[in-house]
């Protein structure tokens, strides 16, 4: 899957899979090779193959991207509707999964813009007190630029696309 030519259906791809999924996972390595899955909830896709999530609650990401700045980001859009619409027709109309693979940046205090994002998906849940104590006070960021895309393959219910 080409990043740059599919940049906008991998950012479609991302924004359903965070409403049916409410998060991420992104896989990074520890100083033993060892694989660690963190869930985000706050993962943006920018315009150019690069992105950013808020920092606030993740120890482990930022201690493996003193060693390995490596990471792969799984987006899966678990939509009900759209399982079962894929089942009976025995293929998806668009992409059930895909891996980004890119690389985390440094730390950084959070713009207004990138605040006014998080704060715009998140306004379904304004008011709540999860949504404040998971989302409020978010001041920091960790930036990623994407090096490579790959569909999630499911033969022939994937092969069209």
């Amino acid at each position: 899957m080409d990043l740059h030519a599919n940049w906008n259906k991998i950012r479609q791809h991302f924004n359903r899979s965070f409403k049916s999924n409410f998060h991420v996972s992104i896989a990074s390595v520890d100083v033993n090779n060892n694989p660690t899955v963190t869930p985000i909830g706050s993962l943006f896709l920018n315009n150019d193959q690069t992105g950013f999530y808020f920092e606030k609650f993740p120890s482990k990401l930022p201690e493996h991207a003193r060693i390995n700045k490596n990471i792969c980001v799984l987006g899966v859009n678990s939509g009900t509707l759209f399982w079962i619409k894929s089942l009976f027709k025995e293929k998806f109309s668009k992409y059930p999964a895909i891996k980004l693979y890119g690389e985390l940046g440094e730390r950084k205090k959070a713009t207004d813009k990138e605040i006014n994002r998080l704060n715009r998906r998140m306004k379904a849940t304004n008011g709540l007190k999860g949504n404040t104590y998971l989302w409020g006070s978010m001041e920091y960021i960790r930036e990623i630029q994407f090096i490579k895309a790959e569909k999630i393959n499911l033969g022939k219910m994937t092969s069209e696309l």
